[in-house]
C-alpha cells in the first residue's frame, strides 16, 4: 500500500469528510470535496478504511470556499468552513436524509433548514493549560488534547470572544504552573454566567481577583468547581434566560440551546406543531425552553429528570404569576425518563407530546409513546442517527413521519438538529 497517493473525492461522509475509494478501500480526508482531485497521505487504517491527512489539492472544487477563521485545519471545532453556502447547505439536508434513510425512511418531506448566523453561539466551553511561557487558552484540535491557542471564534457571540483574552490573562494569574483548566461561558439574559472547573482550590489572593474580574467586566455570575465542589465566587445577579416573557434562573453550566435566533425558530416550529391539541406533555423539559411558550395557550406537563432544572422551571412558573403573566396551567414532574418513561396509559389524555432527550436518544420512551393514543409527537434532537433510530420505533407503531426541519446550530460542524412532526394513523 503507497502511503502518499491521488485520489478522487466521490461524497461526503457524515462527519464532514470527503470520501474516495483507493486500492478497494474507502479513503476518508478532512478538507477535500466531492469532484476534487487530491494528494493524500495515509495517517491511519482502522475499520476496512484509510484515514488520509491532505497534502495538497490538484483539481480543485467551485464549490471550495475561503474559510472565516484563520484557525481553521487547527482548530478541532469547525470543520467545514471551506465549503461553499450552496454545497453546505445541500450536505447538511443529505446528512439528515441519509440518517433516516439507514432506518427505512425512504421519502420524508425535509424543509429548507434554518442556519445559525455567524457570531450568535451564545455558549462555549474553552479548555486551558498553563505552561512555563503562559496560558494557552482556546479549544483541543482534531481527535486531540492539545488546545489551538485562540485569537478568534467567528461562531462564538460577541459577549464571548471579546471576553476570551482577558479570561485568558486572568487564568495566567490564578492558575500555577502544568495545570489545566475548563472555562464555561454562557450568555444569558442578563449578562455573561462563568464557570471555571479546575483541580485547584482557590486562595485567597486568587478569589480576590476573580471578584475584580467580575466587577470589571460586568459579569452575572461567576463560579469556581473544584473535584465536584461549587463555590459562587461572584454573584452579582442571578443569571436568568427568557422562554417567552418568563424568567427562569439558569442553574450553573446547565444546557441551553446553542443559538439564540436557532432556539426562536425550534420554537416557533414545535408551538405550531402543538396548534389545536389542547394538553401537551413535554419530556426532557429542561428549564422550560419548550414548556413556557406552550403554556401561553395549551395545558403543559413538564418530565425532566434533573432536579435543579425542575426547581428551575418551577421557580419561573411562579415568578410569571407575580410578574401578572398568564399561562395555562403547568404541572411539573421530577422523573428520569431513561428509568421510568411514561408509559402509554400515563400518556393517555394527552393530545401531543413534545420530546427532546440528550445525544443518546430516547428509545425506552418512544417504545411507550409508540404504544400510546397520542395524535401528534413533535421530536427534536440533536443527533439524526438516534433521532431516525426512535423514528422507526414510532412508525412501526402507527405513526407517520410528516416533515422533517434541520436546525443547523454549530455552524460548520458534523452536529445537527432536527424538529420531526409525526401524527398517528387513522
Amino acid at each position: 500500500m503507497t502511503d502518499i497517493f491521488s485520489v478522487t473525492i466521490d461524497k461526503l461522509g457524515a462527519r464532514g469528510d470527503g470520501i474516495g475509494e483507493h486500492d478497494g478501500l474507502p479513503v476518508y480526508v478532512p478538507q477535500a470535496l466531492p469532484g476534487e482531485v487530491v494528494t493524500v497521505s495515509v495517517e491511519e487504517k482502522k475499520r476496512g478504511g484509510l484515514y488520509a491527512k491532505l497534502v495538497s489539492i490538484e483539481e480543485p472544487s467551485p464549490n471550495r470556499n475561503d474559510p472565516a477563521c484563520k484557525h481553521f485545519g487547527s482548530c478541532g471545532g469547525c470543520r467545514l468552513q471551506h465549503m461553499g453556502a450552496n454545497a453546505y447547505q445541500q450536505w447538511i439536508c443529505d446528512r439528515a436524509g441519509f440518517a433516516l434513510k439507514q432506518h427505512g425512511f425512504d421519502d420524508v418531506n425535509i424543509l429548507a433548514p434554518f442556519f445559525a448566523p455567524i457570531a450568535s453561539r451564545r455558549r462555549a466551553s474553552f479548555k486551558a493549560h498553563k505552561g512555563g511561557s503562559g496560558v494557552i487558552f482556546g479549544f483541543n484540535a482534531k481527535n486531540s488534547h492539545q488546545i489551538v491557542d485562540l485569537d478568534e471564534c467567528p461562531v462564538s457571540s460577541p459577549e464571548i470572544t471579546q471576553l476570551m483574552p482577558a479570561l485568558k490573562f486572568l487564568l495566567n494569574r490564578i492558575l500555577p504552573t502544568r495545570s489545566i483548566a475548563t472555562v464555561h461561558c454562557t450568555v444569558a439574559a442578563n449578562g455573561l454566567d462563568i464557570l471555571f472547573d479546575a483541580h485547584l482550590e482557590l486562595t485567597l489572593d486568587a478569589r480576590e481577583v476573580l471578584a475584580e474580574f467580575a466587577v470589571t467586566h460586568d459579569i452575572a455570575s461567576l463560579q469556581w468547581q473544584n473535584d465536584g465542589f461549587l463555590d459562587p465566587v461572584a454573584i452579582r445577579r442571578e443569571p436568568v434566560m427568557d422562554f417567552a416573557g418568563v424568567r427562569v434562573p439558569l442553574p450553573p453550566g446547565s444546557f441551553i440551546q446553542a443559538s439564540a435566533q436557532c432556539e426562536r425558530t425550534m420554537v416557533n416550529h414545535v408551538v405550531d406543531a402543538c396548534k389545536g391539541y389542547a394538553r401537551v406533555a413535554d419530556l426532557f423539559c429542561g428549564v422550560g425552553t419548550f414548556t413556557f411558550p406552550l403554556a401561553h395557550d395549551h395545558q403543559v406537563l413538564a418530565v425532566e429528570g434533573a432536579q435543579e432544572a425542575i426547581q428551575s422551571l418551577d421557580a419561573g412558573r411562579n415568578g410569571s404569576a407575580a410578574r401578572g403573566i398568564r399561562l395555562k396551567q403547568i404541572i411539573s414532574k421530577h422523573r428520569d425518563l431513561f428509568r421510568r418513561p411514561l408509559t402509554g396509559v400515563e400518556l393517555t389524555g394527552f393530545d401531543a407530546v413534545v420530546i427532546d432527550p440528550p445525544r443518546a436518544g430516547a428509545q425506552a420512551q418512544m417504545i411507550e409513546l409508540a404504544k400510546s393514543s397520542v395524535q401528534r409527537i413533535v421530536s427534536v434532537s440533536c443527533n439524526p442517527n438516534t433521532f431516525a433510530r426512535d423514528a422507526r420505533i414510532l412508525a412501526d407503531g402507527g405513526y407517520s413521519l410528516s416533515s422533517l426541519l434541520p436546525v443547523d446550530q454549530f455552524l460548520w460542524s458534523a452536529h445537527l438538529e432536527v424538529v420531526g412532526i409525526f401524527d398517528r394513523n387513522p
